[in-house]
């Protein structure tokens, strides 16, 4: 990476190989294979690991490098990252500088193990100690560990004592945790030193260099640092029409690579249902097969073969143990590995079986997955399927009928998509498949089993365009996946009271169709959300708002929301029925509704 493009990074400026959207912890240049840095602690290690499988996958001599600090073995990531490596041979190099220190704190005091390199051994890597301060004794063991993993013998862990002679960052006093006499110690092992005196040692060396090479060679780099912080300085800083560019893979919203994007400009094909009847589960196993057949990069990581819900049977008989993996119960490190999967040309699909066990990644997803494809200013993409059951029913208690949606759907960057018949989970999941965005696909678990029409064809439908279920003229309802069907119960039996009730399903929260529903308010007067998530922050207090802003002169009446009941699920049928809105609670809603 020339220099310039560094120092002009730390400058804010349009040149900076970040293009002044990352700073000094952020910097990308994919063009080089630096794929970035970033200011948490550790997730470069399994983004490593995804490279590792990303190269695996395809077949090339390409080997992974993390770097990170003696702060960072401490951390989760490291561990799930060297057992994620060391059971699937990965072609990964884990660098650690053990400078001694994290932030203030002594690695002495924060490490029962002092010997990073010996924890290599816990996870069958091998792990090689180095004076971090020699060039030539890191190039020796790196240039082993690069032969070893081309090899397929997998992963190996180095730790280079080394040091920092500045403070942890500016600003941040720097003797109050160590000596001025230790930094100055330390000081005179300066690597670059120690390599010139190499250099010139004439008892190491047949033909040692000449120092006044040496001289021209420091004078050379000083002039050329100079001269990239003049040229950076004289740079413009990025126009602010560019602020919100790359939060998605195209700045006009288009996510997929399939023909039928709606960003895209082109008429959206509908295909019809059909005659044909499969369960909801076999529509997506239907769109996952057509895009594993169509496209070699996509593969599935999850803690069952075939998928907790039989969501991918079949697909490890056709594919194999690359394609179709098993992996440890480590979410953090999968959901990190897809990251690093993603931008190095593969596109994962992370099964995370229920919506509470991802909880464990969300610092992986918010912030790496889904501001990745803006810090690299578009220069890399994530192609990422997570996807997940939700919802309550079947007495599986609080830490397994999460749905979360709302949450997500509040970050940039994400898609989020919530199918509620089989022809809408085939079309959306083969649209989530194809997407150059990262799409969490949450999959309510009581409607796996349910049937309805879908066409043997492949096809796709665009996130962001709301389903019109029901027509009616009295009311409007929205609702999401379980709560459609709710919905389509209680509307018969208003139906037999005269009562006409108009059905948008959104289908996708982010992005969400609030113009469909703009548009059935207009028409109708009132609007009830009906949801099973949480009222307080949820998706009905957004819809709401947008509605309040944008129609108000339409409603007849106050916006209404039904919500699942603010707390933990129960586990007893008795209790469970309670907090989340049954028919008949959607009917009393309406009537209330219509009575204001």
């Amino acid at each position: 990476m020339p220099p310039e493009q560094i120092i002009a990074e730390l400058y804010g400026r349009k040149t900076g190989c970040s293009e002044g959207r990352g700073g000094s912890m952020h910097l990308f240049a994919p063009e080089v294979v630096m794929t970035g840095t970033s200011g948490i602690v550790g997730p470069c290690m399994l983004q490593a690991v995804g490279g590792g499988y990303s190269f695996k996958l395809l077949k090339t001599d390409q080997v992974s490098v993390a770097f990170f600090g003696d702060g960072a073995v401490n951390n989760g990531a490291f561990h799930e990252a060297l057992n994620l490596a060391s059971i699937w041979k990965l072609p990964v190099l884990f660098v650690c500088e053990n400078n001694g220190y994290a932030t203030e704190v002594p690695f002495s005091y924060a490490s029962g193990n002092l010997s990073v390199a010996a924890r290599g051994d816990a996870y069958g890597l091998p792990g090689v100690e180095v004076d971090g301060n020699d060039a030539t004794a890191v190039y020796s063991a790196a240039e082993q560990a690069v032969e070893r993993a081309r090899r397929g013998e997998g992963a190996t862990l180095i730790e280079c004592i080394t040091y920092r002679v500045r403070s942890h960052a500016e600003g941040m006093k720097d003797f109050t945790y160590r000596s001025k006499e230790e930094v100055e110690s330390w000081k005179k092992r300066c690597p670059l030193l120690r390599l010139r005196h190499l250099l010139l040692d004439e008892s190491a060396n047949a033909d040692p260099v000449d120092n006044a090479v040496l001289d021209l060679i420091d004078q050379e780099v000083l002039e050329t640092v100079k001269a990239a912080h003049r040229n950076a300085e004289a740079t413009e800083f990025p126009g602010p029409e560019t602020s919100l560019e790359h939060i998605y893979s195209s700045a006009g919203g288009g996510e997929s690579r399939h023909q039928d994007n709606v960003a895209t400009g082109q008429a959206l094909t509908v295909v019809p249902p059909g005659t044909r009847e499969i369960s909801f589960t076999d529509a997506t196993l239907e769109a996952i097969s057509d895009a594993m057949r169509d496209d070699s990069t996509i593969f599935v990581l999850g803690e069952e073969r075939g998928g907790n819900f039989n969501s991918t049977t079949g697909l490890y008989q056709l594919y194999g143990p690359i394609r179709l993996c098993d992996t440890p119960i480590c979410e953090r490190g999968f959901v990190g590995l897809s990251a690093g999967a993603a931008m190095t040309g593969t596109r994962p699909v992370v099964d995370f079986m229920f919506a509470d066990f991802i909880l464990d990644a969300v610092g992986e997803i918010i912030n790496q997955i889904s501001k990745i494809q803006y810090m690299s200013n578009g220069r890399l993409h994530m192609p990422i399927v997570l996807r997940g059951c939700i919802g309550i029913g079947h007495s599986a208690a609080t830490h397994h009928s999460g749905s979360y949606y709302p949450m997500y759907a509040h970050f940039p960057g994400l898609r989020v998509v919530i199918p509620s018949t089989p022809y809408d989970a085939k079309g959306l999941f083969a649209q989530a498949l194809a997407s150059n965005d990262p799409v969490i696909f949450l999959e309510h678990r009581e409607l796996f089993t349910v049937k309805g029409p879908v066409p043997e064809t492949s096809y796709h439908i665009p996130f962001g365009k709301a389903a019109v279920v029901q027509e009616g003229n009295d009311v409007t309802v929205v609702a999401l996946a379980e709560m459609v069907h709710k919905s389509i119960a209680a509307i018969k039996q208003l139906e037999e009271s005269g009562i006409s009730v108009e059905l948008i399903d959104p289908r996708t929260v982010a992005p969400l169709d609030c113009e469909t529903i703009l548009q059935s308010v207009t028409k109708t007067g009132r609007l009830l959300i009906a949801d099973e998530t949480f009222g307080p922050l949820g998706l009905g207090a957004e819809i709401s708002a947008q509605v309040g802003q944008n129609g108000f002169n339409d409603l007849d009446a106050p916006i209404h929301r039904l919500n699942g009941a603010h707390t933990p699920t129960p586990y007893s049928p008795s209790l469970e029925k309670t907090v989340i809105p049954q028919v008949e609670d959607i009917v009393q809603a309406i009537l209330d509704l219509l009575e204001e």
